[in-house]
């Protein structure tokens, strides 16, 4: 196979980010002509495969193997390491996510060979993908052009691609085992990593109220949240509102924040630059409420509503009880 893709577990589920790596191997494979298998391991690894084999791959593979069972980054590196090396793809693709940015590297490290993380887009130059990640705090756009044909791994950071664009199929399974050496795992499993004590991951959030500084100050935040307690969402915000205390920094989103891709993105006093969209522009749904008719945010929304969110916000908590 040309491209494998290696999935993350979530509860047992094909983690979100995951998804939306299929669907990039899939684009890509599809304009550069490459294969494309995925990399089903751990506990859940028959459940995993059996929603992979869904997709228009060639192959799913599986791995179960009792040092999996539980996540450690010396074990699912050493167990991600021997796959690559017996199956010997060019590209390996990830999703961006925290678990990811732990185990990745050391893969990179084990076998001697590059990892373009946090990776946007690509382009097809003559059969072959070359890969951008954002630089400068989002300003710049930088082309990754690998200079060899041995294994690359990349991730993608999220909504890269979208997950509602995967291609149905019917893939073959196949099971494949490898041996982990006990001894070598040093590390020990705790639960699953939070950016902040009480902290939500943003990036899983299927609906998510953002705040901006048009707000007008920490006290109104109440308002917010009785809004998103209706809508059973998530609170966000960008920079400034972070910066000014108002919210704790895992709520940021924007290029020094959190990436989302929710169904639903209500933006609220946020007028819109590039740092902050950089990390939202992904959602599927973006509904804005500024008094600025100018608020560069509007470009991007799909519904753009021109008024006072201090006046809006109470009526609309109030509609949707």
């Amino acid at each position: 196979m040309d491209i494998l893709v290696v999935l993350e577990d979530k509860n047992g589920r094909i983690h979100r980010m995951s998804l939306e790596a299929i669907a990039g191997a899939q684009q890509i494979g599809s304009e550069c002509g490459l294969s494309i298998g995925i990399l089903a391991f751990g506990k859940n690894a028959s459940a995993l495969g059996e929603q992979a084999k869904q997709y228009d791959v060639e192959e799913v593979l599986t791995l179960e193997n009792e040092h999996l069972n539980d996540y450690t980054a010396d074990g699912y590196a050493d167990a991600v390491a021997n796959v690559i090396t017996s199956e010997n793809p060019t590209y390996i693709f990830f999703g961006h996510t925290y678990q990811i940015r732990d185990y990745a590297p050391r893969v990179s490290a084990k076998l001697k060979r590059p990892f373009l993380n946090d990776v946007v887009s690509y382009k097809n130059e003559s059969g072959k993908p070359v890969f951008s990640k954002q630089a400068f705090n989002a300003k710049l756009i930088a082309e990754l052009n690998p200079n060899s044909d041995g294994h690359i791994l990349i991730s993608f950071q999220s909504a890269s691609f979208s997950s509602d664009n995967i291609q149905s199929g019917s893939a073959s399974l196949r099971s494949i085992s490898i041996e982990i050496d006990a001894s070598a795992i040093k590390t020990v499993p705790e639960d699953p990593f939070q950016e902040a004590a009480g902290g939500v991951d943003l990036s899983s959030a299927e609906l998510i109220v953002s705040i901006g500084r048009g707000i007008g100050k920490e006290e109104n935040i109440p308002l917010v949240q009785e809004l998103a307690n209706v809508m059973g969402a998530e609170i966000a915000s960008s920079r400034p509102v972070v910066d000014s205390g108002w919210l704790p920094a895992h709520h940021q989103v924007g290029s020094s924040g959190q990436t989302v891709a929710p169904k639903l993105y209500l933006a609220l006093g946020i007028s819109g630059a590039i740092q902050h969209v950089v990390g939202m522009k992904g959602s599927k749904n973006i509904i804005v409420i500024n008094k600025d008719p100018d608020a560069p945010l509007f470009e991007l929304a799909d519904y753009g509503v021109v008024g006072d969110v201090l006046e809006i916000i109470p009526k609309l908590t109030k509609a949707l009880q």
